[in-house]
């Protein structure tokens, strides 16, 4: 339910003018709310950055969402982690 919340949220705080990005681990809920840009990650519920203790991974999987807002693509953008 709370990639679904998050996606409804950042559609809200687009509309002000305020872009967003998520990170998901429910690509298939994530496909059915079209939030304006998420990154799907392949991690269990509870990780959503990767292994605890892991600072290199977690700073990769931040880096790779935060990227997503300088994509030129129409949102909405859903992409798949590089990791």
């Amino acid at each position: 339910m709370c990639n679904q919340s998050v996606g409804l949220i950042q559609h809200a705080v687009e509309a002000t003018g305020i872009s967003t990005t998520s990170i998901t681990l429910d690509e298939s809920i994530t496909k059915r709310v079209k939030p304006p840009r998420a990154l799907s990650v392949p991690y269990r519920f509870g990780y959503p950055l990767g292994e605890p203790n892991n600072p290199e991974l977690q700073h990769a999987i931040i880096a790779e969402a935060l990227a997503l807002l300088a994509d030129e693509t129409p949102p909405p953008i859903l992409k798949g982690s590089e990791r």
